[in-house]
């Protein structure tokens, strides 16, 4: 079946009009967006149009709407929610510089555990997957793929779903940076022997080994991620 993209409602159309507004200065952080009526007439869309888009604004934590108070525009950063991370994941040019080294971050911090996780309770399917990534392609999109599949499995297999629901937050930014990321042959190559020491780790029912390895890798990513992103800019 082809991919079909429907046109855009004029709500969703408001709503991105209205996150780029935020994110350029036009409407700055803690400051308060116009009257409704106002709002609506520089939009150019109707009162109902623009209470829906500013309704999942607010879902989303760029606004708090207070009733019989201005709109605020809050500080998404720290008063937002995974909802934002979709938007920042599709639209690079608004991230802050730190913001896919933060990510990596948080990566470093929670991987390790549930790699750990998956490894006590079911080493067998761990070793399984593992050996189907035996053949991976020498292909940056592809290699990105695997690897966050990897990732998922690995949450599925620690037992707890929030691992899992917490990556899927982050899978839509992973496919977008992640052939970046894999463009760079040793990222490539330090990965592979990333899987095929966790897979040793998995035959020997060795989970603090599995913790440690995936420690390693996501602390070494982040340095590669920065070198790749150095690079990058000295190109330009």
């Amino acid at each position: 079946m082809p991919e079909w993209n429907p046109p855009q409602k004029a709500a969703e159309i408001t709503e991105v009009r209205l996150q780029d507004a935020i994110l350029d200065g036009t409407f700055p952080i803690n400051s308060h967006l116009p009257p409704e009526r106002v709002l609506a007439e520089m939009l150019g869309v109707t009162r109902p149009t623009l209470r829906e888009a500013l309704q999942r604004l607010s879902r989303d934590g760029w606004i708090e709407i207070r009733h019989g108070k201005n709109t605020r525009v809050k500080n998404y950063m720290q008063e937002g929610n995974l909802l934002i991370l979709n938007y920042l994941a599709k639209n690079p040019q608004a991230q802050p510089p730190s913001f896919v080294p933060d990510l990596l971050d948080v990566r470093a911090t929670l991987a390790p555990v549930f790699t750990r996780q998956a490894l006590l309770r079911n080493p067998e399917a761990v070793c399984e997957h593992l050996d189907q990534m035996q053949e991976i392609p020498e292909d940056a999109r592809e290699f990105s793929a695997a690897d966050l599949e990897l990732q998922r499995v690995l949450t599925i297999l620690s037992g707890n779903p929030i691992y899992t629901l917490i990556l899927n937050g982050f899978a839509e930014l992973y496919r977008v940076m992640g052939p970046f990321y894999f463009s760079s042959p040793a990222a490539r190559e330090r990965s592979r022997r990333f899987y095929f020491e966790l897979r040793e780790a998995a035959e020997k029912r060795d989970a603090e080994a599995g913790e440690r390895l995936t420690r390693e890798m996501m602390t070494e990513s982040i340095a590669i991620w920065k070198d790749a992103r150095k690079q990058g800019e000295q190109a330009k």
